[in-house]
């Protein structure tokens, strides 16, 4: 029997159901925060096939940015693709603003208040939408210290109806305060894995659970390593639990931190169908508490 998304859970953001394992964007470009864009251009036939897989098994959130593009293909206009050929349940699609970049792909400083709706409106025409689902400010550290005047103008935008939900991404607990004092916040989108646990350290993860936000992880598989190609995992802690559940390590990772609480979603991106069925196979994993208290002690 296939396992689905929907073996994960579900969680709500805002008014929208979702199942907790969704789907990342960034890979469909070869696109990565680090450069690493210079690969061969996915097919576009591909992509939407790739993508309506993933929707015919459960995957119903999708985590998309207008600025994960390569010189030859945009995440936005496949998504755009895939939806508008895709007939069964609906899907969420979370993006992000925030960080600017020229049409030349390079990366300049963190867009200004005034700046945001116009990065709405572009991913409004590159994902052929009236209003968009959810939208995330991305912190671009030191240029956003404080997300007080981003987020009141994206609450603005909310208000005319451009979107419909508001989030953040790559924050600290007081970003977190003072978007609430603005506006709902659904979805809190950071970088967490088995081995980068700043969201935890710092009171992030925990402040989500207790105000019923969902945290929704990025990098949750390659951790450290980013949008890097894959590696051997020598975790031996997580091989001695791969080997007893007969899952592959990356799976055990996505598992690992699906079991940080009910409001942890999981955004696994891929080119790939087979690492595709592997990712949703792991919505059903279900760890002990011996499997747990070995993953959180120390690395062998």
């Amino acid at each position: 029997m296939t396992t689905t998304a929907a073996a994960a859970g579900t969680w709500q953001l805002g008014d929208l159901t979702v199942n907790r394992l969704g789907y990342g964007a960034m890979r469909l470009t070869g696109n990565g925060m680090m450069g690493n864009s210079d690969g061969a251009p996915i097919d576009r036939d591909f992509a939407v096939r790739l993508l309506h897989t993933a929707f015919e098994q459960g995957v119903n959130h999708v985590d998309t940015a207008s600025f994960y593009f390569s010189p030859r293909r945009s995440a936005n206009e496949l998504i755009n693709r895939a939806l508008d050929s895709w007939r069964g349940h609906p899907v969420v699609v979370a993006t992000k603003v925030g960080p600017g970049r020229t049409p030349s792909g390079e990366w300049w400083t963190m867009a200004r208040p005034d700046e945001l709706r116009g990065q709405v409106e572009e991913n409004l025409r590159q994902l052929g939408r009236d209003h968009l689902d959810v939208v995330n400010l991305r912190r671009n550290g030191p240029d956003c210290d404080s997300v007080v005047e981003h987020f009141g103008a994206l609450a603005d935008l909310r208000e005319a109806g451009l979107v419909r939900h508001l989030g953040l991404s790559n924050v600290r607990p007081e970003h977190i305060r003072e978007a609430r004092e603005i506006a709902s916040v659904v979805c809190v989108q950071n970088s967490f894995g088995l081995d980068w646990r700043r969201a935890e350290e710092n009171g992030v993860l925990g402040l989500c659970a207790d105000l019923g936000i969902a945290f929704v992880p990025f990098f949750a598989i390659s951790g450290l390593r980013r949008e890097a190609a894959p590696a051997a995992d020598q975790d031996r802690r997580l091989t001695a639990v791969a080997t007893e559940l007969g899952a592959t390590p990356a799976q055990v990772r996505l598992a690992w931190t699906l079991h940080r609480g009910p409001h942890v979603l999981a955004i696994p991106g891929t080119t790939d169908p087979a690492h595709l069925a592997e990712n949703l196979a792991a919505a059903a994993l279900r760890l002990t508490p011996a499997h747990l208290a070995l993953l959180d002690g120390p690395t062998a």
